[in-house]
């Protein structure tokens, strides 16, 4: 167990946390001394990102939660202090843009129901974890919360859908109103804005694009190529981190450079 890291004798609880950027956050703050709980509703996938953080010396616990079910949620954050005493780090991983049949469908396109579901999955979540977990930051005297949006928020994605943008583009502005809301409390909010992500998700996606397709959206990154979870999980974990005491309300775009 690190227990110099800069997560030592830390709580944090990650949504989404058995797979892509979720889980990579995990690995990083459990590698840093944190206790990381696990929110997520694959038990297998759960099972094996406690396993691989325990069996390397650190602390993991998992929930199976819904972070759709108010009810499940503030079950879970009750539970989570009751068992640990604390939440230092909340990092609302839930989200994305593929939950529907066509995630790049242009609005005239989306159905009703479409926009429904891409909203609700990537905004509710986020509200209900930060509704109940906010609370418990306040009494404590600070904590640190961290939102996952996307540079389709900025309307620089012709891969996702306007509800997509709509979402992100909220998640954007609810950082932005929270951070001047908590401020005072010591409780710092801010996001990250990623580009498409190679997570397990989107790989085979990514993967099914022809040579000249891949090429030409790799032509958009300075960088030159797509980002891997880890390289959106490092931003985050500074977010979470004593290093960003001084930052709140931000979100920052982590994206290669993509313009």
């Amino acid at each position: 167990m690190n227990t110099r890291g800069r997560f030592a004798g830390k709580v944090a609880l990650i949504t989404a946390a058995a797979s892509g950027i979720g889980r990579a956050t995990a690995e990083i703050i459990g590698s840093e001394g944190g206790a990381v709980i696990a929110i997520d509703v694959n038990d297998k996938r759960l099972e094996a990102l406690v396993s691989d953080i325990t069996g390397k010396g650190g602390k993991a616990a998992a929930y199976n939660t819904d972070a759709l079910d108010r009810d499940a949620v503030n079950k879970t954050v009750s539970s989570v202090v009751e068992n640990h005493g604390q939440i230092d780090v909340l990092v609302n991983a839930v989200g994305g843009s593929t939950i529907i049949a066509n995630p790049a469908a242009q609005t005239h396109e989306l159905s009703l129901e479409d926009w429904q579901a891409i909203t609700g999955f990537n905004l509710d979540g986020m509200f209900l974890f930060c509704h109940a977990v906010i609370p418990v930051m306040k009494n404590q005297g600070g904590g640190k919360i961290v939102n996952l949006a996307s540079i389709a928020g900025r309307g620089f994605s012709d891969a996702s859908s306007s509800a997509y943008a709509a979402a992100k583009g909220g998640v954007i502005a609810f950082t932005k109103k929270t951070g001047r809301e908590l401020g005072q409390f010591g409780i710092t909010v801010n996001a990250i804005a990623p580009n498409m992500t190679l997570t397990e998700r989107i790989r085979p996606r990514w993967e099914q694009r022809s040579p000249n397709d891949q090429a030409q959206t790799l032509q958009s990154v300075p960088l030159g190529r797509m980002a891997e979870s880890v390289d959106q999980a490092k931003v985050v974990c500074f977010l979470a981190s004593s290093d960003a005491d001084y930052v709140t309300g931000q979100t920052i775009d982590v994206s290669g450079g993509l313009v």
